[in-house]
């Protein structure tokens, strides 16, 4: 299955790594309903962003995911190959 990073610039004011992992349950919650496993995501609580890694069908998928779950929908979306 594909490999996507959707990269979030920018938090909502005030956003910490912790909200970042309630986020992030929320995702685990929904995601099998369109397909996807979230596999990771880190967090730069100083410049405010997110990434996340996923396993999906389609970009579009991984985004409804975000959507259902809680809204924060990633500005970028990439997919990408794991290097070793």
């Amino acid at each position: 299955m594909p490999l996507f990073m959707d990269v979030h610039e920018t938090l909502p004011a005030g956003a910490t790594a912790h909200d970042v992992a309630a986020a992030h349950r929320a995702d685990l919650d929904v995601q099998q309903r369109h397909g996807v496993r979230y596999l990771r995501y880190w967090v730069d609580e100083e410049a405010g962003k997110v990434f996340c890694l996923a396993e999906a069908p389609s970009a579009k998928a991984a985004t409804a995911v975000h959507r259902e779950a809680h809204g924060l929908l990633a500005d970028r979306i990439y997919e990408v190959v794991e290097g070793e």
